[in-house]
């Protein structure tokens, strides 16, 4: 997968030819923030190894960074724009929506907001929910609240044809979808269709994925604030378990395919001590599966507290190979399984314990945003302004390496981040939690299947990457 090539070259709508509402310098030592040019960029690459090739400054490695152009492709009074929030709910929404508004309203005089209810569904031909007018007083304080003030919907991004039609209808000319993977697939698809239309409209997503399992960003919106209550909770179940005669504390995060917040989350309490995530697999029964490890960390400390990702070790259960309306796979309980397990592990050897699990998960979605989060999502929806009013489209706004880039929709969609077992950051954990590096009875096994797993995934981005380079051409 390291030789994959990317190409983060982003779609213009056209030639910039209106001068910016907004008064910047044209450069720096003034004492006002200057315009970002189209040639500033950010790379990529930028650890160094001695057994590297020379990485390119190329489109292969340079992001282009975001911000205020000097000149415009749209003129503000004739913008009509409009924004959507869709899937799952995560600490952030409300934040990046009023962002919007504001910097289209504020800084570019622009009138005309719509905010789409619902999600794609919203946009559906048979909607039953219209798109209502938005402006900086309506949206003034609904960062102060969770959850999302136009409503959201999981499914509906298949529908093209039927969203495109209502965005001509609707006479949008800046789409603002908010949204995670698949959503963003979504938005790549409407953008295409628009373009097969002759439209003139940019299509900006603002990636939404409290999993933080996006590719190539820092981190995604909500993250912080998802360790930031998890670790509360994960607190509070160490206080029960230190309490009680050999109490265990379980608490279930989540994480579907990607296990940051249970790792996030277990270095940043210092109580956890055993952190079970997807990208590890670990066995409950066996001479080194977890009941034997837990039974050794009773047998010396009393008690112990165990973070469980909601997507680590399916393979232990049942699937029904069923997906939701996102097109995402059921996922089985692996907390309620954990602590089934253990309950009926210690009982049969007559081990007196007593387990407290949490499962803190819609509460840390609806959550209300950390200082820094919300400061993060009003710099995303700041730049999302910047880059629509500039004629961008088919892009997500990013943070990468501490500085907001445009991403093309293609590339930042090609495949799940995930936690590396081999980085620094799954060292940490192990370190925090002094759980055993594995938790398994047959290595051998175990390395076939991450083999497997890996080369799958790869195989689906290749693929994707290939279908994304033909649009490209045919276009």
């Amino acid at each position: 997968m390291s030789k994959m090539k990317y190409d983060f070259t982003v779609e213009n709508l056209g030639e910039c030819k209106i001068h910016s509402p907004i008064e910047l310098s044209l450069e720096h030592g003034t004492f006002r923030a200057a315009y970002v040019k189209d040639t500033s960029a950010v790379r990529y690459h930028v650890n160094v190894f001695a057994d590297d090739e020379a990485v390119p400054d190329d489109k292969t490695n340079l992001m282009e960074k975001a911000g205020p152009r000097e000149y415009i492709y749209f003129n503000p009074q004739h913008v009509t724009a409009g924004i959507c929030t869709c899937g799952g709910l995560c600490p952030g929404l409300n934040d990046v929506i009023r962002a919007i508004v504001r910097c289209l309203w504020n800084r570019y005089g622009v009138r005309r907001i719509k905010g789409i209810k619902f999600g794609y569904k919203g946009l559906a031909h048979d909607t039953t929910f219209r798109a209502i007018d938005l402006n900086p007083d309506i949206v003034d304080s609904i960062h102060r609240i969770g959850g999302t003030f136009l409503g959201t919907s999981r499914g509906g991004g298949d529908k093209v044809k039927e969203i495109v039609d209502s965005i001509e209808q609707l006479g949008i000319n800046q789409m603002y979808i908010i949204g995670g993977d698949g959503t963003q697939r979504g938005a790549l698809d409407v953008a295409n269709e628009i373009g097969a239309r002759g439209l003139k409209v940019a299509v900006i997503g603002i990636p939404k994925t409290v999993d933080n399992d996006l590719q190539f960003i820092d981190r995604s919106f909500g993250f912080e604030t998802a360790v930031q209550r998890a670790t509360q909770a994960v607190n509070a179940v160490h206080m029960e378990a230190h309490s009680q005669i050999n109490g265990i504390g379980i608490v279930k995060l989540m994480g579907r395919e990607s296990g940051f917040i249970a790792t996030a989350t277990a270095l940043a309490s210092h109580e956890a001590n055993f952190c079970l995530i997807p990208e590890v697999p670990f066995d409950m029964d066996g001479p080194n599966g977890l009941l034997t490890h837990l039974e050794k960390r009773l047998e010396s400390r009393h008690h112990a507290v165990i973070i469980v990702a909601e997507g680590a070790g399916q393979e232990l259960l049942s699937s029904t190979n069923q997906t939701d309306a996102s097109g995402n796979k059921k996922l089985a309980d692996i907390g309620i399984y954990v602590r089934d397990k253990i309950t009926e592990h210690f009982a049969n050897k007559k081990i007196h314990i007593n387990v407290k699990y949490i499962d803190p998960s819609y509460e840390v979605r609806a959550a209300v945003t950390t200082a820094n989060d919300s400061l993060y999502c009003e710099r995303l929806g700041n730049n999302a302004v910047h880059a629509a009013m500039a004629g961008k489209t088919k892009i997500v706004i990013g943070l990468v390496h501490d500085k907001y880039v445009h991403i093309p929709i293609s590339m930042a969609t090609l495949k799940r981040n995930i936690v590396d077992p081999e980085s620094s950051l799954w060292r940490d954990c192990l370190d925090a939690t002094l759980q055993p590096v594995y938790m398994v009875n047959n290595m051998a096994t175990v390395i076939e299947k991450l083999s497997s797993a890996q080369e799958e995934a790869d195989k689906k981005a290749l693929v994707r990457l290939e279908k994304v380079t033909q649009m490209a051409r045919n276009s």
